[in-house]
C-alpha cells in the first residue's frame, strides 16, 4: 500500500507540474498558453480575440551526438550508445520545474527612429524545465505583448550542459489553414528575391520560379521560406512571424510541413553542417509572432526593438541620420565603371602599378567628378556623398573567391584623397566611405582596424560594407552563426571608432540598433539596384515594410527619376517599376534614418519641382501614423519631422493603383498648414507614362479630407508645413 501511495503521489505532483500555464496580454486580447505534453515535450498555443493564431506546436532542440565514429567499438556498450542519444535530446523527457510571472512596462527613447519615445509593455512567464534523464535544465521565455508573442531558449550554466552543438532547432509554429502568405525563399545566403504572393499549399509549386539568380546563393528546401514572414489568413488576422535579437546564434529560416501548415525553425549551417556551438550560461535569439486584425499594427509593431537590449554606446552625440547622393546609378546601370583601367585581368596590391596601365574613360570614382557630387550635395543640403569603386583592385573583384583583395586606403591614381576632404570640408559635406570585402572576411578583419583609422583622419564619419559572393572562409555562409558574430564585430568595431555602419549582403536585421544604434542601415533585400537588373515586382514596396523593415531600417536607395535605364546606358533595357511620385513617397513609406538620392545629378535637374520634396523630407521622427495599409496592395503612412510641427505623407501602391480617402485627423486642431501634394497625372503609369505628375498646394487642417489617386505602380507624396505667419496663406486655397 506504501509503495501504491507514492506512486500516486508522484503521478499527482508530475500532473500538477505539467499543468498549462496560461499569461495573457495587457489589453487582454493574446493567450498564450505553455505546456508539457505526455510525452515531457513542451508545447505552446496563441489566440487573438478567441481566435487561434498559433496551434500547438512544439519546443526545444536536437544537440549533436558526440562523435564515437572515430573511437574504439570495443568500449561502446549498448548503454552508452542509448546515453549518447539522451544527450542530444533537448526537445522531449521534460517535467515542468518551476515558473514566474512577471508585468513590464517602460517608455525608452530611440537614438533615431519612427518615433521619439517607445513602449515597452508586456507580461512574461518564465517557465524552468528540467529533464530528468540527464539531470538538465532548460528555461524558455514568453512575453506577450498587445501587439504579439516573443520566446526564447535559455541555457542555465550546469554540470551537465557546458558545451553542446545545435544539430536542429525543432521551434514549430503551426498554422490554422492555408493561409495567403507573402514570402521569399529560404536561403542560407541572400534575402535578395522578389517576393510571392500565395497559399502556402502552393509555395513548393511556386518555388522554381521564385528562386531567381543571385552572385551568392543557398536554398535549402522546396517549402524554405525566410523571415520576416507575413501571412494572412481567410477570416482577416494578419500574421508575421520572425526573431528579434539574432547575437551569437544562426539565422532563422522556416521550413515548412505544407500537409499540415505547420512551419519548423532551420537554421543556417556552417561548413560542417553544424548550426550553432553553443557555450553556457547563453540564450537563443527571440522568436516572434506579431497578429492583428488589422495591418496598420503590423507596421506600428516595435516587438523587435523592444525585444533587444537597450543601446550599450555611452555617447551617442556622434550618430546622427544622414541624407545622402552618391556616385553609384551610374555604374549600377552601366553607364560608368567601378574599375580605373580594361588592361587588367588580375591585380595583386602591392604589386601591380596603376601608374602603368591606360585609364578606360569610364571610372566613375574620379577626382573631378566626386567635386561635382559635392557641389550638388552642398547646393540642395544633402549631408553627405557616398562614392564607389575609389580603391585599388576593382578590376578582378568579382567571382575569383580571392582572398587578398582589398586594403581598403589605397586609391585609384585618379582618386586625390586629400584633395577630395579639403574640397568636401570647405562645402560643409562629408564623405562616405565604400567598404566592399567581396566576402572575404578574413581580408576586411585583418585591415578593419587600419580602414577605419583611415576613414577617421580622412573626414569619414560613415561607412557602407558590402559581403558580394560566397563567403571566405570557403564553405560559410551569409547567415551562419560565424558571420552573424562577424557583422556584429564589425559594428562594434567601428563604434570605436566613432563611425556608423551601413551593412550590406549582411544578415537582415533583427532590432540590434536599438543596442548598437550606429548600425543606421542595412540592404538584405532587394533593393533599388536590382530595378536596373530586370526590375522588382510593382508590389514590392508595398510588401518591404510587412517583412523585411520589421527587423530595422533598410537602404533601399530610392529617388530614381528617369525610370527608364537606356536613357543611361543604350544597352541596359531594364525599367524601373515605378512612377516618379512613389518614388518621393518611398522617402516616407521605406524607413530609415538613412536616405539617398540614388538618382544622378542631371536627372534631378530636369524635374527640380518634384526634386524639391527629397530635399524637403525629413529622415528622423518625432510620431508615425499608419493611415491605411493592406500588404501586397498598398500603404499609406503620415510621419512628423524630429522638434517640428511639420508632417510627410507617403503612399505607394502596386498593380492597378490604389485610390484613398485621405484624413488629416493627425495635424493639431485649431491650426493652419500649408500642404504640398505631389500625385501622379490622370494619364500616369509606371510602364507607359512614369514622369507625369502634378503638384499643388493650399490650405489644410485637422478636418481636411482629400480623396487622392496613385497610379498602377504609383503613389503620392505631401509635405505639411504648420502655418507661423498668416503671410504664407497669401494666394493659396483651402482644399
Amino acid at each position: 500500500m506504501k509503495k501504491k501511495f507514492l506512486l500516486i503521489t508522484f503521478l499527482c505532483v508530475a500532473f500538477l507540474m505539467n499543468a498549462q500555464q496560461r499569461i495573457t496580454s495587457p489589453d487582454g486580447n493574446l493567450v498564450m498558453t505553455f505546456q508539457i505534453n505526455q510525452k515531457g515535450i513542451p508545447t505552446y498555443e496563441l489566440t487573438y480575440k478567441g481566435k487561434p493564431v498559433i496551434k500547438t506546436s512544439r519546443l526545444g532542440l536536437e544537440l549533436k551526438k558526440e562523435d564515437v565514429a572515430k573511437t574504439d567499438f570495443d568500449w561502446v556498450d549498448r548503454r552508452d550508445l542509448t546515453k549518447l542519444d539522451a544527450q542530444a535530446n533537448l526537445y522531449s523527457g521534460f517535467v515542468l520545474k518551476e515558473t514566474s510571472t512577471s508585468t513590464f512596462d517602460e517608455v525608452w527613447q530611440p537614438v533615431w527612429g519612427e518615433e521619439k519615445e517607445i513602449r515597452n509593455h508586456y507580461n512574461e512567464l518564465a517557465a524552468t524545465l528540467h529533464q530528468t534523464e540527464t539531470d538538465r535544465q532548460l528555461l524558455i521565455r514568453f512575453r506577450l505583448f498587445n501587439d504579439g508573442l516573443g520566446f526564447r531558449y535559455e541555457f542555465p550554466r550546469q554540470k551537465n550542459l557546458n558545451y553542446f552543438i545545435i544539430k536542429d532547432e525543432r521551434t514549430q509554429f503551426a498554422m490554422t489553414g492555408d493561409h495567403t502568405a507573402f514570402w521569399i525563399p529560404g536561403d542560407y545566403d541572400t534575402q535578395e528575391y522578389d517576393y510571392t504572393t500565395s497559399r502556402l499549399s502552393e509555395i513548393r509549386g511556386l518555388m522554381k520560379k521564385a528562386i531567381t539568380p543571385n552572385c551568392s546563393q543557398t536554398p535549402f528546401s522546396p517549402t524554405g521560406v525566410q523571415t520576416s514572414l507575413m501571412m494572412k489568413t481567410d477570416d482577416g488576422l494578419y500574421i508575421n512571424l520572425h526573431e528579434a535579437a539574432l547575437i551569437d546564434y544562426s539565422l532563422m529560416n522556416l521550413n515548412l510541413d505544407d500537409k499540415n501548415f505547420v512551419f519548423e525553425s532551420w537554421l543556417t549551417p556552417d561548413v560542417q553542417g553544424n548550426k550553432g556551438y553553443i557555450q553556457t550560461p547563453s540564450v537563443s535569439p527571440w522568436r516572434t509572432v506579431i497578429v492583428s486584425n488589422d495591418a496598420r499594427d503590423i507596421l506600428a509593431s516595435r516587438i523587435t526593438l523592444n525585444l533587444n537590449e537597450p543601446c550599450k554606446i555611452a555617447d551617442t552625440s556622434w550618430i546622427k541620420p544622414v541624407k545622402y547622393i552618391g556616385v553609384w546609378w551610374d555604374m549600377i546601370t552601366g553607364k560608368g565603371s567601378w574599375a580605373y583601367t580594361d588592361e587588367l585581368s588580375s591585380v595583386k596590391l602591392g604589386v601591380t602599378d596603376y601608374t602603368k596601365t591606360k585609364p578606360n574613360g569610364k571610372h566613375s570614382a574620379n577626382t573631378a567628378n566626386v567635386k561635382r557630387y559635392i557641389d550638388f550635395a552642398a547646393a540642395h543640403g544633402f549631408d553627405a556623398v557616398l562614392v564607389e569603386g575609389w580603391n585599388e583592385g576593382w578590376e578582378d573583384w568579382f567571382g575569383n573567391s580571392k582572398d587578398y583583395v582589398f586594403d581598403f586606403v589605397t586609391p585609384y591614381p585618379d582618386f586625390d584623397v586629400k584633395e577630395i576632404r579639403r574640397y568636401a570640408e570647405s562645402k560643409g559635406v562629408k564623405m562616405m566611405m565604400h567598404h566592399e570585402t567581396s566576402a572575404s572576411v578574413r581580408n576586411y578583419e585583418r585591415h578593419m582596424d587600419k580602414a577605419y583609422q583611415f576613414m577617421v583622419d580622412n573626414g569619414y564619419n560613415s561607412v557602407k560594407s558590402g559581403y558580394v559572393g560566397n563567403i571566405i572562409p570557403r564553405g560559410e555562409h551569409h547567415y551562419g552563426q560565424w558571420m552573424n558574430n562577424h557583422y556584429l564585430y564589425a559594428v562594434k568595431k567601428a563604434a570605436d571608432y566613432k563611425i556608423m555602419v551601413n551593412a550590406h549582403e549582411a544578415v537582415r536585421p533583427t532590432g540590434i540598433c536599438r543596442t548598437y544604434p550606429n548600425l543606421i542601415g542595412n540592404e538584405s533585400a532587394r533593393g533599388t539596384e536590382y530595378e536596373s537588373f530586370g526590375g522588382n515586382n510593382v508590389n514590392h514596396t508595398t510588401i518591404l515594410p510587412f517583412t523585411r523593415l520589421l527587423g530595422g531600417p533598410m537602404d533601399y536607395t530610392p529617388g530614381i527619376f528617369e525610370t527608364d535605364c537606356s536613357k543611361m546606358n543604350p544597352d541596359n533595357h531594364s525599367r524601373v517599376r515605378s512612377t516618379l511620385v512613389r518614388q518621393l513617397a518611398l522617402y516616407v513609406t521605406m524607413y530609415s534614418p538613412l536616405q539617398m538620392a540614388a538618382d544622378i545629378p542631371e536627372n534631378y535637374e530636369r524635374f527640380m519641382d518634384a526634386f524639391q520634396f527629397i530635399k524637403d523630407v525629413a529622415i528622423d521622427w518625432d510620431e508615425t501614423r499608419y493611415l491605411e495599409a493592406e500588404p501586397g496592395e498598398y500603404l499609406t503612412i503620415a510621419r512628423k519631422a524630429k522638434g517640428t510641427n511639420d508632417w510627410y505623407v507617403g503612399c505607394t501602391a502596386g498593380e492597378g493603383g490604389h485610390s484613398s480617402r485621405l484624413v488629416f485627423d493627425f495635424l493639431d486642431p485649431g491650426k493652419q498648414y500649408i500642404a504640398t501634394i505631389y500625385a501622379d497625372a490622370n494619364d500616369a503609369d509606371w510602364e507607359k507614362n512614369p514622369q507625369a505628375y502634378t503638384i499643388r498646394k493650399g490650405v489644410v487642417g485637422n478636418k481636411t479630407k482629400l480623396n487622392l489617386r496613385a497610379a498602377n505602380g504609383g503613389g503620392y507624396a505631401i509635405s505639411i508645413k504648420e502655418v507661423k505667419d498668416k503671410s504664407e496663406l497669401k494666394g493659396l486655397k483651402r482644399f
